[in-house]
């Protein structure tokens, strides 16, 4: 019996010629451009001008289109910033968060850069079907809504709602959400948050949520859905988050057992749901 795809080869495909079979796939082009713009961009710094396109079609041998379709991917995935008039530029660093086991909850990581807060709409509200059946609340129960931007660094990173019981909180005030708002429940209300189960999944923004994040409209984005308990059990908030797609990134650790890649450990549990970030 024949090798599969053996002799079978047509002759334009046989010895020498796989290189010229690939060249002519287009999605296999783009990969390549993708593969060396992304070593481009790992040798420069955020902010560093890359090569023209005139010079990269040159240096690839491919055209415009190709290497334009690559370049809108990375723009897309925020690694690169196009700039009319200017050029293509390496994006800012992306924000990265660890995942961290369940049972290191208390050395979560923080996220990198410089976060701060900035609310947007402080309000008491009833907390209705849905909420309150997330905080084992009656739907006619009064909740403190906050709705609050995170910046890193002066950029906005994500958008906020918490939701939490008004009476845990009564007095609360814009400047005790601009801070870090577990530790004012811990040191000023005597609340101590313990765990938390957060669900995270892809989604896009609307109009107003782009403008605020300073974003096109659609731009992707991770939605994170977390509720929060006490040391008792008690849920003490419930917040919605959306972070930037371009900008935020998740890293996890996976416990391995014996050694074997293929066999993650029994004990491992799933992905921990507490985030430096958040506070």
């Amino acid at each position: 019996m024949e090798p599969h795809g053996g002799d079978r080869t047509q002759p334009h495909e046989q010895s020498g010629a796989r290189g010229a079979v690939t060249a002519a796939r287009p999605e296999l082009k783009r990969e390549r451009v993708r593969e060396h713009l992304l070593t481009v961009i790992d040798a420069r710094r955020p902010g560093d001008a890359i090569p023209s396109e005139r010079t990269l079609c040159a240096t690839l041998g491919v055209s415009r289109p190709t290497l334009r379709a690559a370049v809108d991917e990375l723009v897309a995935t925020g690694l690169l910033v196009r700039e009319h008039g200017r050029g293509m530029f390496v994006a800012p660093a992306k924000i990265t968060q660890e995942l961290v086991a369940e049972q290191h909850t208390a050395d979560a990581p923080r996220g990198q850069g410089g976060w701060t807060s900035r609310v947007l709409e402080l309000r008491t509200v009833r907390a209705g079907a849905r909420i309150g059946r997330k905080l084992t609340l009656s739907p006619a129960a009064e909740l403190v809504h906050v709705a609050r931007l995170r910046y890193v660094d002066g950029d906005p990173i994500a958008l906020e709602h918490l939701h939490v019981p008004a009476d845990l909180v009564p007095g609360l005030t814009v400047a005790d959400m601009e801070g870090g708002f577990y530790a004012h429940l811990r040191e000023k209300r005597g609340i101590r948050t313990a765990h938390a189960v957060q669900s995270i999944e892809p989604t896009v923004l609307s109009e107003e949520e782009a403008a605020l994040l300073e974003v096109p409209v659609l731009s992707p984005a991770l939605l994170f859905d977390r509720i929060t308990s006490d040391t008792g059990g008690r849920p003490v908030e419930y917040v919605r988050s959306l972070y930037r797609g371009d900008r935020y990134r998740i890293v996890s650790r996976l416990a391995l057992r014996d050694g074997a890649a293929d066999h993650p450990a029994a004990d491992a549990g799933p992905a921990g749901a507490w985030w430096g970030t958040v506070e």
